[in-house]
């Protein structure tokens, strides 16, 4: 597996282990439909949460979460609409990013709540 792949992997494991931390329950892991794919769907209360996760090895081109595009979000939007009706889910819906960025070997987790809306 190429470098950055793996890299990518780790994030999203760190990511999910920081939400079952802070006491949410993951209820999917690389979610796809059509085009979309949903790095974790998670569920805190009576919220699902969309996580997009983000990971950089430096911060040198910008923050990892300023790497979402309007088409990502379109597409997020679209596959979690698809998710909570096919799974008949009465949840509010918010969408988050978690940033990683690798420090000096270190991963630099950053938890960005209602990242982005419907539009």
């Amino acid at each position: 597996m190429a470098e950055h792949n793996q890299f990518g992997k780790e994030a999203e494991e760190r990511a999910a282990q920081y939400l079952l931390g802070k006491k949410y329950s993951i209820l999917e892991r690389n979610y796809y439909y059509q085009k979309a794919e949903i790095d974790i769907l998670a569920l805190k209360e009576n919220t699902l949460v969309v996580v997009e996760v983000k990971a950089r090895s430096s911060s040198y081109f910008g923050e990892p979460e300023q790497f979402v595009s309007k088409k990502k979000i379109r597409l997020l939007t679209n596959a979690v609409d698809i998710y909570v009706n096919k799974n008949d889910l009465d949840v509010e819906v918010r969408f988050d990013i978690i940033s990683i960025l690798r420090q000096n070997n270190e991963l630099i987790v950053n938890h960005i709540e209602d990242a982005f809306y419907f539009f």
